[in-house]
């Protein structure tokens, strides 16, 4: 496949990426920047990226939602007996996914209370109104766990009556699901992050050794955190914003100089003149 194609290709399959749209100039830009015998290996990392667009990740959504209130009806507890809490870890999108899941389901009409994790005082009425029943957390993307378990545990501190934990998410990383099988939260996940999906994971096939160490050390020389958070190396990019787990390869340096990404998260962006 020529540069060309591949670059529109690329730009097709990623359309609709906000904090910065991919064109075809850009993706030719962003594989420019590679010694020919690199591009290669970044065009089979680019290909590995599971990308989440907006209407998949509303399906997702309201997909995972559906089997866990059935499965709650099941067990006795109407709408009426749920609480959909957001929870605010750093850059969450919590609160958007939240939202939409709320619209896309119908949730506030059928019953359901609809709290803001910051909001303390209205989460402890919430659940002292209700008694018992399920309070469900809704993100977008879980990685280690340890950002969410973290906001997680602190408003735990508030709780009251008898009530069991689920989270919603897109997509979630193996590593997060020990992490909240030891608080009893069940997760629902449209997509569980496997290690073996990650090629510049340690145990992934992807790449062959001597690949794998050639891509970690062009991220390794764009950043020193060039794994992303806590080296998990992820692959999964939604529509809204990449993950602080994505490889910098992919994301770029901050305010992208000198290292341009083809996902860069909303805090990578360089500040627009006057603002």
């Amino acid at each position: 496949m020529t540069r060309t194609l591949y670059s529109i290709r690329a730009a097709l399959r990623f359309r609709g990426y906000k904090p910065q749209p991919l064109s075809l100039l850009s993706a030719r830009r962003w594989g420019n920047q590679f010694e020919k015998k690199d591009r290669a290996l970044a065009e089979k990392l680019l290909d590995n990226v599971i990308y989440i667009s907006e209407t998949q990740t509303r399906d997702m959504l309201v997909k995972q939602n559906a089997d866990l209130m059935s499965r709650l009806k099941d067990a006795g507890l109407p709408a009426k007996k749920l609480i959909y809490v957001s929870v605010h870890d750093a850059a969450s999108s919590s609160a958007v996914m939240l939202n939409m899941l709320r619209d896309s389901a119908n949730l506030e009409k059928r019953g359901c209370k609809i709290i803001d994790g910051r909001d303390t005082l209205g989460l402890v009425k919430a659940m002292n109104a209700v008694g018992e029943g399920a309070l469900i957390y809704v993100d977008d993307f879980v990685g280690s766990g340890t950002q969410f378990c973290t906001e997680r545990d602190f408003i735990a501190q508030n709780f009251v009556g008898t009530f069991s934990e689920f989270i919603i998410a897109p997509s979630i990383c193996e590593e997060a699901f020990e992490k909240m099988d030891e608080r009893g939260i069940q997760a629902f996940a449209g997509h569980k992050h496997v290690k073996s999906e990650r090629p510049l994971h340690a145990e992934s096939a992807v790449f062959d050794e001597t690949q794998r160490q050639r891509v970690t050390a062009i991220c390794k020389g764009i950043n020193k955190f060039g794994l992303g958070y806590n080296d998990l190396a992820t692959m999964v990019v939604l529509y809204r914003n990449a993950p602080n787990t994505v490889p910098v390869i992919l994301r770029g340096n901050s305010n992208q100089k000198p290292y341009f990404g083809i996902f860069p998260r909303t805090t990578d962006l360089p500040i627009p003149a006057g603002g």
